[in-house]
């Protein structure tokens, strides 16, 4: 095999691969996450630091990158980065985190797959998609929302029995049944934190659809809603 077809292959594989190592790295900030919101971190302690930290990494990228072709900050721009910041940190990552710590780290990032057909929906409502009964496309968008929304409601209202690995503590196992029946209320609770999470994440990417045709300077945008976050997290 030649250089080319290896470099034709990396070319066409590069998204899928950044796509997997992109949900790689979700499990397992969900598993780091989980671990420490049951070891006692504060999930509002833990927004807050969280989006500090990114306004520290982007900031050095929007001040040196973009600083002669960013657009004038005007009141309408001004209004949707507020309402950006207050959507996905403030709403929904405190919700998430909140309901993680009453469910598991399993759960909560199957629930986000519903994001996805929540937004679909959104749009569609809002004008912002078009759907086409008669259309591939659309239909495609149609069955991989149901599947989701299926899928998550599976999830939320099914429980199977536990699995018991060679490696795995039959105590433990005993115990974690007991401790999970206990605690059905506060699954339940955290259920619908997350489920809310996802509705506040998809008004969010509606409200950024709109803000990016105005605005195309990404990592200054970015850098505001980071921001924002730290203000909005911290209050």
């Amino acid at each position: 095999m030649s250089k080319e077809w290896f470099k034709r292959a990396y070319v066409c594989t590069r998204p899928f691969m950044l796509m997997i190592f992109l949900q790689t790295s979700y499990a397992v900030n969900g598993l780091v996450v989980k671990s420490a919101l049951n070891k006692g971190l504060n999930h509002y302690t833990f927004a807050v630091y969280r989006n500090a930290v990114a306004a520290l990494f982007f900031g050095p990228f929007a001040f040196f990158l973009e600083r002669k072709v960013r657009p004038k900050m005007t009141i309408s721009i001004f209004l949707k980065i507020l309402l950006m910041g207050l959507l996905e940190p403030v709403i929904d990552q405190n919700l998430y985190f909140a309901g993680m710590k009453l469910t598991t780290a399993t759960f909560a990032a199957a629930m986000c797959n519903i994001v996805p057909a929540i937004t679909f929906v959104m749009a569609w409502i809002l004008r912002l998609e078009m759907v086409k009964m008669k259309s591939i496309h659309s239909q495609g968008k149609i069955i991989g929302t149901l599947v989701t929304v299926g899928g998550a409601m599976i999830m939320t209202l099914i429980r199977g029995p536990a699995f018991q690995f060679p490696w795995t503590n039959h105590n433990t196992v005993h115990h974690q049944t007991s401790v999970n029946v206990v605690s059905t209320q506060d699954q339940i609770k955290g259920s619908v934190m997350i489920a809310l999470s996802c509705f506040s994440l998809a008004s969010f990417f509606i409200v950024q659809v709109s803000f990016l045709f105005k605005i195309q300077s990404c990592f200054k945008e970015l850098m505001n809603q980071t921001r924002k976050k730290v203000v909005c997290s911290g209050i």
